[in-house]
């Protein structure tokens, strides 16, 4: 069992038929830590409008991470776009969870980063409510023919996870625009607070990188890529992979047949007549 520092979560989306809850105890059973953070979008109201889908998989999911905080563990909420009516308790706790509207947290080495669930930079969600939902229900549909498409490779005996949301992501000339452009607007909010780095979530694309000397962490989610950033007892960050990690490996391959030596008296004939018969 992993011993870590911290745990950076964003995009559960509970309430969703597309959220991996199942996926998240596991995670969560493997990575206790002193420091626990949500970091947006953890409740989907704005999918509870359309229907509630709440499995006993997502229940369990909130018990983690209640007895967590009942345990001494610090959870910090930090509402999104998804779970913006919490943002109406800023400042309130709930039980041992407490809720902010953004976060410094100083890391074991002494760098602080902001912590923010990222919508804030997000022109369209802040401008435009109506084009993201409507983009929020095409990326719905996409994860959950992701699902069909991920029984589809089981049953052909693909190894590993593919998804079909992120290939999308990586060719629509759009969508990749849209991701630099919400990097360049967080880093630049970090960079005039004289802040070290990043770690926030939104756009649902996990990554940890240097920008011009700062840390852009963006945590994913749990409704595709099933990832989380996690700091570890040197305050070193990390990103997390669970499809990755519980990936089963590929199923072994049977040894080639080697031609046996033969003894310098055998014609070429031979040997070409033996080589036929093995390939």
């Amino acid at each position: 069992m992993p011993a870590v520092r911290s745990v950076f979560l964003s995009d559960i989306h509970l309430g969703t038929r597309a959220c991996k809850a199942e996926r998240l105890v596991d995670f969560l059973r493997e990575y206790p830590a002193q420091y626990l953070y949500l970091v947006g979008d953890v409740v989907d109201f704005w999918a509870m409008r359309r229907g509630i889908y709440w499995s006993a998989a997502q229940n369990t999911v909130v018990q983690k991470i209640l007895r967590r905080a009942r345990h001494g563990e610090r959870v910090i909420f930090i509402p999104g776009n998804h779970d913006e009516a919490l943002r109406e308790y800023v400042g309130a706790a709930f039980g041992d969870i407490t809720l902010h509207a953004e976060y410094v947290h100083q890391t074991a080495d002494g760098r602080r980063f902001l912590l923010i669930h990222g919508d804030e930079f997000d022109e369209v969600t802040r401008h435009h409510r109506w084009v993201a939902l409507l983009g929020d229900a095409a990326y719905g549909a996409l994860v959950r023919a992701n699902v069909v498409w991920a029984w589809v490779r089981r049953r052909m005996g693909r190894p590993g996870y593919w998804s079909l949301a992120g290939h999308v992501k990586r060719k629509v000339k759009k969508a990749l625009e849209f991701m630099y452009g919400f990097e360049d607007a967080v880093m630049r909010s970090v960079r005039e607070r004289g802040l070290d780095g990043i770690i926030c979530g939104h756009i649902h694309w996990a990554a940890i990188k240097e920008v011009d000397g700062l840390t852009y962490a963006n945590c994913g989610d749990w409704v595709d890529s099933c990832t989380a950033i996690v700091e570890h007892l040197d305050g070193r960050l990390e990103l997390v992979d669970w499809n990755r990690e519980i990936a089963p490996p590929p199923p072994p391959q049977a040894p080639r047949r080697l031609l046996e030596p033969l003894p310098p008296e055998v014609e070429l004939a031979d040997v070409l007549h033996r080589a036929d018969g093995i390939l």
